[in-house]
């Protein structure tokens, strides 16, 4: 993942910060050995080295050595999880000095738990892709229940995730923590060595035993996990480190023996030592927020209009998001979140909105399904129910309303909530301080040049407006977000349609009276595949790529590259595949080839003898090999066969070379065996060619399309088209090419309607490569049977070619996509789900420049069986 600019700029600084305290160290150890009693504040002196202008307060460990414990202050939505992961990787190299090991992460909430223990379980999330490639692939994560022996830590990166409260010693539920466990015997001395234990209490002196005082067979130390952690001395990663600053958490932290304690936070506590801090304006240069924020604030004081009006809201931007992925193929559902006073259901009285009230409202409006909406409370959470289906985030997620009262005012991660809906008593200030920040996140953290899909709203009624506007900014201050104030608007009541009204620029046209009824029927078929719910639409990266057998790609053209002589210094190959040649170091002051994060790096400094130059070859790779693990295994096996062949030095001069021939590769394999999947999943009958009329919308054709306001397109004889569907074509809509193809078409008996179809707004077809085909026409014929006028009984989806694209490898591919859509089209079942499809011939078909007309001609009369 490409990080932004304020977080590299955090990641060196603490960096820096670290190889200071390793230095500094090492000084304070050299020193102590000459003189056993002399001691000084190692940490305080990197801080200085790194820091000015803020006081390092120090701290200690249970075994009352000094103890490193910084502070990234990250705003909401900054990224803290994500930059969590790189600093894991910076203190293992830099300080531990070793990629295995103990880290105890710490999170305060059940939500945020949740979260962060599914992303660092998660093969292919960003967080726990880049434990991988901290630990060498070699990551475990526990839990507290988790039982876990020495050779697991020895040989592995362990990240133990636990709660605040289950940190916490003076609670009842971590008391057990800290009981004797079975599971962890391998830790401790056995039952009958006393010595080993007094040896063990000597080194650590604050383990639990089962004596308090030595008796007269001495102290025995407790097998618990609490016992291990501190035997381990781990590194502590604390989310929403704020919370942790009571004298019991901190005595409970610190008496786990941690190395290091890097606490994440928006607002850190008083005694925090921030060593980087992230101010909300670089969250906003970096497009990671959605801003401005405006506040519609209702006269009226029925709470029933003001979420009608964020329903409408919520609506429209709807509409704006589907536009947006029909131009950019991004999806957003905009999510509104409504906050009310009473959940319980013995709360229920009048007076005061319930969770039921607003349920009971929201079905009452056309368009809402009961799925639509979700409930999360203390005591009931249906959003439990998404993660089946890959999260709020899904495709395949039907939220659009959370109801909640006050379980979503910290943790709570959905990028998708735009609108925040206040139905608590106008007089509660919480609301709106509490959860403004649960609606700031920017989809995919990058803007989408949508000003209302970059922007997020909050709806309240009969506030004082300088107090909504106090309470507003005070919540921009709890998500660390101070400097924006200026970004939250309060704004009369307009909508996102304001700026969609036909304008001296823009037309709208509508489909044609004769044809809208025919129209509203047809619906085009799409690519299904059959998970556990039923048949949903084929996504590439999901169904075709995750499935790749990615160990079949044929890399030996690579073993036949001829390799230029010329010698270069300009790269720096570190290879070391067999253990025995091995690059000399640059020089001092040269820099490594880069890795994969931009950073340089010798082949020395990388622990453990992995290559790095493999990572950044992986880096090259990415846009088709999403796991940089398996680019990684691919770049090594295309220079393991170039250095039986060739010298290091030679291999390093042609580096660019190579590894543009490694990626020209390696996609014609993907695109072979994504093709093998594909035609396997149609084969199988997991994946079919199918009409479904719901749940999809780019499958149907629009009723109306808004477009510039520009000349005309007319027939090649002048007139009108007479068979377009819509009222109005463009120029723009066409070039010359289609416009002849237009012409014939409307000039046909046959003819029925035909479409333009729009690139990246319309009806699509995804195939076996990452690019879905979008089709130019879309052409309906009459039966050739008497009394069919007024319907159609043939589609053709067709897309036209230049005659220099004839021959073009994108031109084939699309042919035999459209050869197999043809063929699937024929069989009896593709329509039966669909009945008013059931009885139509559908085809697909590649018409090149050269022979469109003859081409054509087929289609218009060769009949059914084309």
């Amino acid at each position: 993942m490409i990080l932004k600019e304020y977080q590299q700029r955090a990641l060196a600084t603490v960096r820096s910060f670290l190889e200071e305290l390793a230095a500094w160290r090492e000084k304070e150890a050299e020193a102590r050995g000459l003189d056993p009693d002399f001691e000084f504040d190692w940490v305080q002196r990197a801080w200085s080295k790194t820091i000015t202008g803020r006081t390092y307060r120090p701290r200690r460990n249970g075994l009352n050595e000094q103890l490193p414990a910084f502070c990234l202050k990250i705003p909401t939505g900054g990224g803290k999880t994500l930059l969590a992961t790189r600093v894991i990787g910076l203190v293992n190299a830099l300080f531990r000095g070793n990629r295995r090991g103990l880290v105890l992460w710490i999170v305060p909430t059940t939500q945020i738990y949740n979260q962060t223990l599914k992303a660092l379980k998660d093969l292919d999330h960003p967080y726990r892709q880049q434990l991988d490639l901290s630990s060498g692939q070699r990551t475990l994560i526990f839990e507290k229940t988790t039982a876990f022996g020495p050779r697991d830590v020895a040989e592995n990166l362990c990240v133990l995730l636990l709660m605040l409260p289950s940190a916490n010693r003076q609670t009842k539920d971590t008391l057990r923590m800290f009981r004797d466990s079975g599971g962890f015997d391998q830790f401790f001395p056995a039952d009958d060595d006393p010595v080993a234990h007094t040896k063990l209490l000597d080194d650590f002196p604050n383990l639990d035993t089962f004596e308090q005082a030595a008796g007269l067979w001495g102290r025995y130390v407790k097998s618990s996990l609490g016992n291990t952690v501190r035997v381990l001395r781990p590194l502590i990663i604390l989310d929403e480190g704020h919370k942790a600053y009571s004298a019991s958490a901190k005595a409970t932290l610190e008496g786990f023996n941690p190395c290091m304690i890097v606490e994440l936070s928006a607002t850190p506590a008083r005694g925090a030592n921030v060593l980087v801090e992230v101010l909300g304006r670089d969250l906003n240069a970096e497009e990671m927020i959605k801003l401005d924020l405006h506040i519609r604030n209702k006269a009226s004081g029925d709470w029933r209009d003001t979420l009608l009006d964020s329903v409408e809201h919520r609506r429209q931007l709807e509409a704006e998001a589907r536009r947006h992925e029909a131009d950019s193929g991004t999806y957003i559902r905009p999510i509104c979140v409504i906050q009310v006073e009473r959940t319980g259901k013995e709360q229920r009285k009048p007076g005061y909105v319930h969770t039921d009230d607003v349920r009971e409202y929201l079905l009452q409006h056309p368009g809402i399904a009961p799925e639509h909406i979700a409930i999360k409370t203390s005591s009931t959470d249906e959003l439990k129910e998404v993660d089946d289906v890959g999260g709020l985030m899904s495709r395949d997620c039907p939220i659009r309303f959370i109801i909640t009262k006050q379980a979503l005012q910290e943790g709570w991660d959905c990028p998708f909530a735009y609108v925040l809906t206040i139905l608590a008593n106008p007089t509660s200030k919480t609301g709106l301080t509490q959860l403004v920040g649960r609606i700031l996140r920017q989809p995919y953290a990058c803007k989408t040049g949508v000003a209302h899909l970059d922007e997020s709203y909050v709806f309240c009624y009969s506030r004082r407006g300088a107090d909504v506007l106090k309470e507003v900014r005070k919540g921009f201050g709890l998500e660390g977000l101070q400097g924006l104030e200026g970004k939250v608007l309060e704004d009369k009541e307009k909508g996102p349609e304001d700026s969609h009204e036909p304008t001296e620029s823009t037309i709208t046209t509508r489909q044609r009276a004769e044809y809208r009824k025919s129209a509203r029927q047809l619906v085009l078929p799409a690519f299904m595949i059959k998970d556990a719910d039923g048949w949903r639409l084929v996504h590439y990266e999901a169904d075709i790529l995750s499935r790749l057998p990615w160990d079949e790609i044929d890399l030996s053209p690579l073993e036949a590259l001829t390799l230029n002589e010329r010698r270069t210094d300009d790269h720096y190959l570190r290879a070391n595949l067999s253990g025995e040649s091995k690059v000399p170091k640059p020089e001092a002051g040269q820099s490594a080839h880069p890795g994969q994060n931009g950073s340089s790096e010798t082949a020395d400094s990388v622990r453990g003898g992995d290559p790095v130059d493999f990572f950044f070859a992986a880096s090259h790779l990415l846009d088709m090999v999403p796991n940089p693990w398996r680019g990684r295994e691919l770049a090594i096996r295309a220079f393991e066969s170039l250095l039986k062949r060739y010298p290091t030095p030679q291999i390093a001069a042609n580096y660019t070379f190579v590894l543009e021939e490694l990626r020209r590769q390696v996609e014609m394999e993907r695109d072979r065996l994504s093709r093998e999947v594909f035609e396997g999943l149609l084969a199988s009958g997991q994946m079919r060619f199918l009409v479904v009329g719901d749940g999809l919308s780019f499958n149907r054709l629009p009723s109306e399309i808004e477009a510039p306001r520009a000349k005309q397109a007319n027939r090649d004889d002048g007139a009108s088209y007479q068979h377009n569907l819509f009222d109005v074509t463009t120029e723009d809509d066409l070039n010359d090419y289609e416009n002849q193809v237009a012409t014939y078409l409307d000039a046909q008996a046959r003819l029925f309607f035909w479409y333009r179809n729009r690139a990246r707004k319309d009806y699509y077809v995804q195939g076996w490569k990452p690019r879905r085909i979008y089709a130019d026409f879309i052409v309906t014929l009459r039966d050739d049977e008497s009394g069919a006028d007024n319907d159609f009984h043939q589609v053709f989806v067709v897309e036209t070619k230049g005659g220099h694209l004839k021959e073009a490898e994108d031109t084939e591919y699309k042919r035999s996509v459209f050869d197999i859509c043809s063929d699937h089209a024929r069989k009896a079942d593709w329509a039966e789900f669909v009945p008013t499809m059931q009885n139509k011939v559908m085809r697909f078909e590649v018409v090149d420049q050269d022979e469109w007309q003859a081409r054509l001609n087929e289609m218009l009369f060769a009949g059914d069986e084309l």
